[in-house]
C-alpha cells in the first residue's frame, strides 16, 4: 500500500492520479473527505480504501505491515492565514506524528515542504540544510513549514528519522485540480476564467522600484513535473539522499510571462492591466524566486522540467477548457471555493 496524505486535495490528488497511471492501484487516500468541492478530485481515484485523517493513525496502527510508502501532502496553504494555532496543529504537530509513526513501523517518507520558507530570498534558494537555521519565512505558512524542516533535521541528526526521507520543497506549482483553491489558485487558473468573463487579465503591480510592473519572477513549476519527482523518489530509498530538495522548474519566469502564455494557449487577444496588491499580502509578497536544482540533478533525476509555455498549454488545452480533472472521468462545474491543497 502506498498512503497519500492530503489526497482530496491539489497535490495528493494529483499525484494519486499519476500513480494510478503507472498502475499502482493500491493507494490508501488519507484526508477530510467531508468537503464537497474538492469531491471531483478523487471520486474516480483507484484506491484501496480512503481514510479520514483524524481516523488515520489508529488505521496505521492496525495496517503498518501492509503499508510500505508515505506521501505526506497534506497541509493547511493558505499564505494569509495568521491564526499560527492551524498551521501548528495542521502543518508541524500532524507532521511530527507522521514522522514518528515512519520511525515506529519502518516506513519511507516523502513530505511536502516550501519554497515560502525562503522569504525574501536573503540567503538564496539553496537546499544546503546548513542554511535552514538562517531562513526568515514572510508568513506563519512559511514558518510552519520551516519549523517542521528544522525539526526533521534534529530528529535526524539524534537519530531518530525514517530509514529514508526527503522533504520536497514545493515552489509555484500549477495545474489540474487546483480548482478549489480559491484566491490560493494559481495565476494561470485566475488568468484562465477573467479571460473567459472579461477578455481581459489584471495583475498585482509592482510597489517595489526595483520591479516593473509584470516583471515579478517566481518559479512556476507544473504538477506533472512535481508528481514525476515523487515517482523518482520512491523508486529510489536511498538513505544515503535523505534531507530537503528543491522542486521547481530551475528557472523563474515573470508573471507577464505566464500570462501571455496563458492567452497564447486560450487563443486570445493580450489584454493585460495592473491593480494593486492586496494590503494583506503586500509586505509579505516574495517578488523572486527559482530553484537551485543541482541537489536533486546530483542524485540522480535527469528528466527535464516542461516549458513554462508547453506546461500552460497542456493544462488549458486537457483540463480547464474541457473542465476536467486529472484522475477523473466525469466533467461537471467546480464549486469554486478553499484554502487548502
Amino acid at each position: 500500500m502506498i498512503v497519500i496524505t492530503g489526497a482530496a486535495g491539489f497535490i495528493g490528488s494529483a499525484l494519486a492520479a499519476r500513480l494510478n497511471e503507472a498502475r499502482f492501484f493500491d493507494l490508501v487516500l488519507v484526508d477530510d473527505f467531508s468537503r464537497d468541492d474538492k469531491r471531483r478530485n478523487h471520486r474516480d481515484l483507484i484506491c484501496s480504501e480512503r481514510v479520514d485523517r483524524r481516523e488515520f493513525f489508529d488505521w496505521l496502527e492496525r495496517n503498518e505491515s501492509q503499508v510500505h510508502f508515505i506521501f505526506h501532502l497534506g497541509a493547511r496553504t493558505n499564505t494569509t492565514e495568521q491564526d499560527r494555532s492551524i498551521f501548528d496543529e495542521l502543518n508541524v504537530n500532524f507532521s511530527k506524528r507522521i514522522w514518528n509513526a515512519c520511525v515506529k513501523c519502518g516506513l519511507p517518507l516523502v513530505y511536502a515542504s516550501s519554497a515560502a520558507t525562503y522569504g525574501n530570498g536573503e540567503y538564496g534558494y539553496s537546499d544546503d540544510h546548513a542554511c535552514v537555521n538562517d531562513l526568515v519565512p514572510l508568513n506563519p505558512y512559511g514558518e510552519s513549514k520551516n519549523e517542521f524542516d528544522k525539526w526533521a533535521l534534529s530528529q535526524e541528526k539524534a537519530g531518530n528519522a525514517p530509514y529514508f526521507w526527503v522533504g520536497l520543497k514545493f515552489f509555484n506549482v500549477f495545474g489540474p485540480n487546483e480548482f478549489h483553491k480559491g484566491r490560493m489558485a494559481s495565476v494561470v487558473f485566475h488568468t484562465y476564467n477573467q479571460v473567459q468573463a472579461t477578455g481581459a487579465m489584471k495583475l498585482f503591480r509592482s510597489h517595489r522600484p526595483d520591479f516593473e510592473d509584470g516583471s515579478q519572477a517566481r518559479d512556476f513549476v507544473y504538477v506533472k513535473d512535481l508528481t514525476e519527482v515523487c515517482f523518482f523518489f520512491m523508486h529510489h530509498r536511498k538513505s544515503s539522499s535523505n534531507g530537503l530538495y528543491n522542486l521547481g522548474s530551475g528557472q523563474a519566469r515573470t508573471f507577464l510571462d505566464l500570462a501571455k502564455a496563458t492567452f497564447k494557449a486560450m487563443q486570445r487577444e493580450v489584454d493585460i492591466s495592473f491593480i494593486d496588491t492586496p494590503e494583506d499580502i503586500r509586505d509579505n509578497y516574495q517578488y523572486f524566486t527559482e530553484a537551485n536544482l543541482a541537489k536533486l540533478r546530483n542524485i540522480g533525476y535527469t528528466r527535464p522540467f516542461a516549458s513554462l509555455e508547453d506546461a500552460v498549454h497542456d493544462y488549458i488545452e486537457q483540463y480547464l477548457i474541457p473542465d476536467r480533472t486529472w484522475g477523473s472521468t466525469t466533467v461537471d462545474t467546480p464549486v469554486k471555493h478553499g484554502e487548502e491543497n
